[in-house]
C-alpha cells in the first residue's frame, strides 16, 4: 500500500486524462447500478476530493440513501484504469454549488465544459434548482497503467 500523497497526483492525472468514469451505487434490494459520470478531482496535498455535477434524480438519491458509497472506475484504450471508492455527499452549501460551477466551466476541456450549455433543463446556473453537487472522499485509491498490465507489474493502490 501507499501513503495517499504517492497515489494521488498520478491517480488525478489519470482521471482528468480520461474524463468520463462509470460510477457505481447500490439500490435499495442491494443490486448494483452504474452510470457514466464525469467528476473532477482535486488533490491538495492532503486530501483528495471529488465533486461531480449531476442531477438530484430520485433514483441517485435513493441509492445514496440506502448506501452512501460509490465507486468510479476509469478505463482507456491504452488499458490504463483507476479506481477510486468514495463516500458520496450531497452538497447543498451555495458555496460549493458556485466553485464547483465553476471548477467546470474554468478548467480547459476536455475535462472543462460549460455547465449551462449542455442542454440539462434548468441548468442556468449553480443555484438552479436541477443543479446538484455530489462530494466524493475517497477511502481507497488504486492506479493501473496500460504499460504495469502487460508487463505483469501490480496496480499501486492506498486505503484509509
Amino acid at each position: 500500500m501507499l501513503a495517499l500523497s504517492e497515489i494521488a497526483p498520478t491517480f488525478v492525472e489519470m482521471a482528468h486524462r480520461i474524463v468520463w468514469c462509470t460510477v457505481s451505487t447500490v439500490d435499495g434490494d442491494n443490486r448494483p447500478r452504474s452510470r457514466v459520470l464525469h467528476p473532477f478531482w482535486e488533490w491538495d496535498g492532503a486530501a483528495l476530493t471529488g465533486w461531480i455535477a449531476t442531477m438530484r434524480t430520485g433514483q441517485k438519491k435513493a441509492q445514496l440513501e440506502h448506501s452512501a458509497f460509490t465507486a468510479c472506475n476509469y478505463w482507456a484504450p491504452n488499458h490504463d484504469t483507476c479506481l477510486a471508492e468514495c463516500r458520496a455527499v450531497w452538497e447543498q452549501d451555495p458555496a460549493v454549488r458556485e466553485r464547483v460551477w465553476r471548477l467546470f466551466a474554468d478548467a480547459p476541456e476536455p475535462l472543462g465544459y460549460d455547465p449551462g450549455g449542455i442542454g440539462v433543463p434548468g441548468w442556468d446556473g449553480p443555484s438552479s434548482p436541477a443543479f446538484s453537487v455530489l462530494r466524493l472522499d475517497p477511502w481507497r485509491v488504486r492506479v493501473l497503467t496500460g504499460e504495469q498490465l502487460v508487463t505483469g507489474k501490480k496496480a499501486v493502490a492506498w486505503r484509509e
